[in-house]
């Protein structure tokens, strides 16, 4: 029944053409679809520069004419045929060699016991899980909502399959109910209908699924994305169109849990058409948080300011974060808007389908549903239809929202209020309201997304796949467990009522925006934990040293930080040098010399806390014997080049600061630091064509690092490291980076897979630690932007486009970027922040073309203790192309 076709024979894929046919009964009418399966394409040829749609292979498989309703030219493009040949594994301890296998046994012995204790004793997530890895599957596409009140992704091949409602815990969960359908009618009977979904699940057999992927592609420019859908036989071509505020300068739009899809149309045969797009949602996810009941649905109404919002609110109460989704229309003069309450999502399906059968609509029934019952699932739909002239164009719009305002953590203590309350309220009400002002207000969020992406993507010197990856990787911003709250009174940090009270109004205007904060830096957590790496028992946190983190949010954040148990992060020698460099760097960037004032004499305690690792006193700090950096598996002994090149860079920064804040004694201080300390380093390190990665005896001790100049890196980004402002010779820098792209880049994997973090000078990767043979992404992206800051452009993007390529195209890794991979098999830590460092690499181009247009000499560039650009972060977050 349903669909007059058995499940398992509504679709076939057969070499030719598409076909229709159709039964002559009309309410049993039904496409069936014959759609091709291509012959092995040959590759395709490398774009130039300015060439759009460069996919590789992504859309080999595409068989379908057409390019969708203003589908942009840049962009992540796939087919929905296609199939990613490499199937990697995440890293376990058997990717570990005997030799490092044995020299971390006491460190897999303590983990092992402290897994146990965190699974299945405390029943809590592991902060770092390696046992139960997330593995890998290449379907995720653009997640959907603002920053800091939770996302859910949309895969490229339509599936809803990741969830991060609750903040920072994922479910990698695909929700078979959670679909697209379209219904066609012509002449009063509906002619086709058919699930946008490849997928052919256990569930819903009464629906037609299966569709043919050889005629639909994806297309991602986060923060929208696009599905192109040929409808086989129908000569209908829909786009769905994906939004979600992710807006430069919006302090609003940007944290509202929203996504809006827009489906346009068209209709390019000779004869009037009724089109019907149904959006069916599941009430939960099917898993443990519905088993206990009482989810319920109902329909809802809001007509404000002459826009009307008709939909469904599928109500979520279970705690300890309860939450409301709303699937919304907009209704309008040319278009109606049914529902259907409540149906089973884990039945045959027949009545929902039954029902859009029928007419193309659905019942509309009046009234909630009745609560679910312990372990039966719940689901709704919402359908809009409405009329095309031949040859005609219409537009149907859906909106997706959820309304969880009040969260607590993991640990359950403290309530948190989310950003957006502040704009909609705290009370669980604001669902209706958020979906109306998501479908009012979309078009003025794509207008923004276009003035601050189109510098980039019209950018004729700029190649295809580096605006793919410079957008596209912004994802992490809302999806990389975001926290983004409201501070009340009652609830601000003892901190702002001593030294750093001058926070309070910005953080008050502004919430509490968690990544990594400067007030976690002046508190200490005496609690005696002992380290997985050393077995050493310290100290959770230190008072003046950089946390790892602000806390897991299986537990406490905030209030509980360094959740990281590896290593005591008190004795790493690069956090709190980078804290220094990005303050410096902000400051460069914004001109906000009250910032610089408030971090100041937060820069001054961790500096002074770092000061013990200099135990020569020659200007230049020594790492200690074992892997005391954020590289955590790979050992670091005496002056390195890492550490020590971030060292500098920041005794550099510090010099600038207290300059600029008067601290003449600091100062001086600093400045007889730097000198001592830069021809240390130059003496011990320098070998004449690149720095040694440390001064151990060991044979790995004269490796060629690929992220030897990050302080060079930092240096230049904050419009400092050349002229009177130099720390490490110009030359030196240069051949680093020529030895580097020489040995890391292009004699490691046909120099297709972006830098090598180790390699001997031999030409052979470093495999003296599970780190040193790795490709880290986000420090491939840093690479390139150095390349650039000094003149080796070509080599930048070349590094670049290889890790690209690599994750997006070739492991299918796309919306889930991750920290590592190695040459061949394994890859390691999916959806790492680490990446978004690209834009690095946009602000070098930027900078690159600001000194080109100076009138003044090179050579006095970056000198002046108060050098501002033209453009502060926001400027450059909204023209962000060269110009």
């Amino acid at each position: 029944m349903g669909t007059g076709v058995p499940a398992s024979e509504q679709t076939s894929c057969a070499k030719g053409d598409p076909q229709a046919s159709c039964p002559e009964n009309g309410t049993e009418a039904v496409q069936v679809t014959d759609c091709p399966i291509p012959e092995d394409s040959q590759p395709q040829h490398e774009q130039g520069y300015s060439s759009p749609e460069d996919s590789g292979q992504l859309m080999a498989s595409y068989e379908g004419k057409a390019k969708g309703y203003q589908v942009p030219p840049f962009g992540w493009r796939i087919c929905l045929a296609h199939e990613f040949a490499e199937k990697r594994k995440p890293f376990n301890a058997n990717d570990i060699s005997l030799s490092n296998l044995i020299k971390h046994l006491g460190m897999g012995l303590r983990y092992l016991q402290w897994w146990y204790r965190k699974t299945q004793v405390e029943k809590k997530k592991p902060f770092i899980d390696l046992i139960n890895s997330v593995p890998l599957r290449q379907i995720y596409g653009c997640p959907l909502g603002g920053i800091g009140g939770g996302t859910i992704t949309r895969g490229w091949r339509g599936q809803f399959c990741r969830w991060q409602l609750n903040p920072g815990m994922y479910q990698h969960q695909t929700v078979m109910a959670n679909q697209f359908t379209v219904c066609l009618r012509r002449r009063g009977q509906t002619v086709y209908q058919q699930v946008l979904s490849v997928e052919r699940p256990s569930v819903l057999r009464s629906w037609n699924w299966g569709l043919c992927g050889y005629f639909a592609f994806y297309h991602a420019l986060y923060p929208r994305a696009w599905t192109v859908y040929q409808l086989p036989g129908q000569n209908v071509t829909l786009t769905c169109r994906q939004i979600t505020p992710i807006l430069p300068h919006d302090y609003q739009d940007s944290s509202l849990p929203v996504g809006v899809f827009v489906w346009d149309v068209e209709n390019e045969g000779d004869e009037a058409l009724e089109v019907s797009i149904m959006f069916s949602m599941r009430n939960g996810l099917g898993g443990e948080d519905d088993a206990s009941g009482g989810l319920w649905n109902e329909p809802f109404c809001l007509e404000r300011d002459g826009e009307t919002v008709q939909g469904l609110l599928l109500h979520h109460p279970t705690p300890p974060n309860p939450y409301t989704m709303a699937v919304a229309a907009r209704l309008s003069a040319d278009t109606t808007v049914t529902h259907l309450t409540a149906f089973d999502p884990d039945s045959a399906g027949q009545q929902v389908w039954q029902d859009l059968l029928l007419d193309g609509q659905l019942d509309s029934l009046a009234g909630k549903s009745l609560p679910s019952q312990k372990g039966v699932g719940i689901a709704g739909a919402v359908c809009v239809s409405g009329k095309l002239p031949p040859r005609g164009r219409h537009r149907l719009e859906f909106s997706l929202a959820w309304d969880m305002p009040r969260i607590m953590f993991g640990a359950k203590g403290q309530v948190y209020y989310r950003r957006y309350t502040r704009f909609f309220g705290p009370d669980g009400d604001a669902a209706p309201a958020l979906s109306h002002y998501a479908l009012s207000h979309y078009a003025d969020w794509e207008e923004k997304i276009s003035a601050w992406q189109s510098p980039v993507l019209e950018d004729r010197s700029l190649p295809a796949w580096y605006k793919s990856a410079l957008f596209n990787e912004l994802y992490f911003l809302a999806d990389g467990g975001t926290v983004w709250l409201e501070v009340s009174e009652d609830s601000l940090p003892e901190e702002l009522v001593g030294g750093m009270g001058q926070l309070r109004p910005l953080l008050q205007e502004y919430g509490r925006f968690a990544y990594l904060e400067a007030l976690a830096t002046l508190r200490e957590d005496l609690t005696q934990r002992r380290f997985l790496m050393s077995g050493v028992t310290a100290p959770v946190k230190r008072r003046n040293v950089i946390p790892h983190d602000v806390g897991d949010p299986d537990d406490e954040p905030w209030l509980r930080v360094n959740a990281y148990e590896i290593h005591d992060t008190g004795d790493w020698k690069d956090l709190n040098l980078k804290f220094v460099l990005q303050v410096y760097r902000d400051y460069y960037l914004t001109g906000d010399q009250c910032f610089l004032r408030d971090m100041w004499p937060v820069c001054l305690a961790v500096m002074e806390s770092e000061m013990k690792f200099d135990k020569d006193h020659d200007g230049l700090i020594e790492n200690g014997g074992y892997a005391d950096q954020t590289y955590d598996g790979w050992v670091t002994t005496g002056p390195s080049a890492y550490c020590g090149g971030l060292w500098l860079a920041a005794v550099a920064v510090m010099v600038q600061m207290a300059a600029l804040c008067g601290a003449q004694e600091a100062q001086n201080k600093f400045s007889s630091i730097l000198s001592r300390g830069q021809e240390a380093y130059d003496r011990l390190l320098w070998n004449g064509r690149y720095y040694n990665y440390d001064c151990s005896s060991q044979p790995q001790s004269y490796s060629i690092m690929s992220d030897q100049c990050a302080g060079q890196w930092f240096l230049r980004a904050s419009g400092l490291g050349e002229g009177d402002s130099e720390v490490f010779p110009t030359q030196q820098v240069v051949r680093a980076l020529q030895t580097i792209f020489e040995f890391n880049v292009q004699a490691f994997a046909g120099g297709v897979m972006g830098a090598v973090n180790g390699m001997q000078p031999h030409g052979v990767p470093d495999t003296s630690s599970v780190q040193s043979d790795e490709v880290w992404v986000g420090v491939v992206y840093g690479l390139a932007a150095t390349m650039i800051q000094e003149g080796l452009t070509w080599e930048g993007f070349r590094t670049a486009e290889g890790c690209y390529r690599t994750v997006w195209e070739r492991l299918g890794l796309a919306f889930q970027t991750p920290e590592a991979y190695c040459q061949r098999r394994v890859f390691r830590s999916l959806a790492y922040m680490r990446p978004l460092s690209i834009w690095a690499m946009q602000l070098a181009l930027q900078q690159q073309q600001q000194h080109k247009k100076a009138s003044e000499p090179i050579s006095k560039r970056g000198t002046a203790l108060c050098t501002r650009p033209k453009h502060g972060p926001k400027e450059a977050m909204a023209n962000p192309g060269p110009e």
